[in-house]
């Protein structure tokens, strides 16, 4: 029997996120479990526990490292926007994918649902960051940060919802499945318009 390739602590923790990233796209989020992740990166029970402390931890980790990943894909595509090179719906379908095709918006309802909510924090965190490194020229020349604040919440409140429900909802509304993206961009595009009028 050949022995296990041994990885540092990093390479372990980031193994077992990836692991468990494809496991909650693949079957959900119940399925992000320490003994799902560690039997698909062929690690033990115990070296996962070592490493989070709990299937919490672990859910909590995955969270963070998912709202990392994402928020730095929206700020390049907000930097190729600035540059003429990307456009706000570059932003849209990137948030809207972060919740529903890596599965954020599964795992942070699941994480509500099993009383988990703190681990919600990271995502909360990473999207706050986020806005405050690009707010400064979004905000315009009069540094409203308000209406900065308010497009970011009703962006990730948009893509959470249209995660969970939205093309059930649109279709039972007779709307195309891309309707909270289009409205999403709508609202992106009248708040770009807004904040470059002058006074």
């Amino acid at each position: 029997m050949a022995s296990r390739k041994r990885l540092s602590p990093e390479e372990s923790r980031k193994s077992a996120l990836q692991a468990a990233r494809a496991l909650l796209i693949e079957t959900g989020p119940q399925s992000v479990t320490l003994k799902a992740v560690s039997a698909r990166i062929g690690r033990t029970h115990a070296n996962l526990l070592h490493h989070f402390g709990s299937a919490s931890g672990l859910q909590k980790e995955l969270a963070r490292h998912l709202a990392e990943t994402v928020c730095e894909s929206i700020k390049d595509a907000v930097r190729a926007s600035r540059a003429g090179l990307g456009s706000p719906r570059e932003v849209v379908d990137l948030a809207f994918d972060a919740f529903d095709k890596e599965g954020a918006g599964a795992l942070a309802s699941w994480m509500i649902l099993t009383g988990n909510e703190d681990a919600l924090t990271p995502i909360v965190e990473a999207i706050h960051q986020l806005v405050d490194e690009i707010a400064p020229e979004e905000a315009g020349p009069h540094g409203d940060l308000t209406r900065v604040h308010e497009d970011t919440l009703a962006l990730v409140l948009l893509a959470m919802g249209d995660a969970l429900i939205g093309s059930a909802l649109a279709r039972s509304l007779k709307l195309p499945d891309t309707a909270a993206r289009d409205r999403a961009e709508r609202m992106l595009l009248n708040s770009i318009a807004a904040a470059t009028q002058p006074g």
